[in-house]
């Protein structure tokens, strides 16, 4: 087996000490929307991880049965308010949240019980690992929304918008599916664009400057947006996992 050394793809884990409410959270809700690996990810020597010969049973994870209206998953949750949103807007569909930032979880974890929502599981760690372990054409949606630019060159190699992740997300995506990614950094856009582009399992779905420049009706702004964005413009992207790769 090859050395676990992990490729860092997030910030920090833990911000300031939670309050009392929310680590109460932590210890009585979370374990019951937490998704468990079936087998413990194995990172290689270059940072990348390795597909896991056992899959989530995400069956089992969804209280016996595949939800109808299909799995979504959400790379970097922040505070959990697109998630919950979706979550209450679409009953019918299983979504699951990675975020490995704690006080995130703790926010989104009081938005999952104000809300009521049940259709939610959480993984606290880095999404690959969850990808990993995902069975093939296993998602109908995927969301990646501000996710960290790693603005310096020495560190492009950490975004998660990447080939390697590309990759992945073509084998776990059903044909027709849909993935959303969002960024304010403006050298994070044209990064996006290109690799997305340019895989062949993805197509662009914006015809106009205006389908990527205007939030569509069912996207609905992040605690990040509101609080970081005064000022500067959001680009929206959607693309379509292609039925056959070109």
């Amino acid at each position: 087996m090859e050395e676990t050394r992990r490729r860092t793809l997030h910030g920090r884990r833990r911000g300031k000490k939670l309050r009392a409410g929310q680590q109460s959270l932590l210890d009585t809700l979370l374990p019951r929307l937490a998704v468990i690996l079936p087998v413990e990810p194995v990172v290689t020597t270059r940072g990348d991880v390795s597909e896991s010969p056992a899959k989530i049973d995400l069956a089992r994870l969804f209280g016996g049965a595949i939800p109808a209206g299909g799995v979504w998953l959400e790379v970097g949750f922040g505070g959990g308010e697109h998630l919950v949103w979706q979550a209450e807007h679409h009953a019918d569909v299983g979504l699951i949240g990675c975020e490995p930032y704690i006080n995130g979880v703790a926010k989104c974890l009081a938005h999952i019980d104000h809300a009521g929502v049940a259709n939610v599981r959480l993984f606290t760690d880095d999404a690959r690992f969850v990808m990993a372990a995902l069975p093939p054409q296993s998602l109908s949606r995927v969301f990646v929304l501000f996710p960290d630019p790693w603005p310096k060159t020495r560190h492009h190699k950490r975004r998660f918008v990447a080939r390697a992740n590309l990759d992945v997300l073509a084998r776990l995506m059903r044909p027709g599916a849909e993935l959303r990614l969002a960024t304010d950094d403006p050298s994070y856009l044209p990064w996006m664009v290109e690799h997305a582009c340019l895989h062949p399992a993805f197509e662009w779905l914006a015809e106009r400057p205006a389908d990527w420049r205007a939030r569509p009706d069912d996207w609905p702004p992040t605690r990040y947006e509101q609080k970081m964005l005064a000022g500067r413009k959001p680009a929206f992207l959607r693309f379509r996992r292609r039925r056959e790769d070109r």
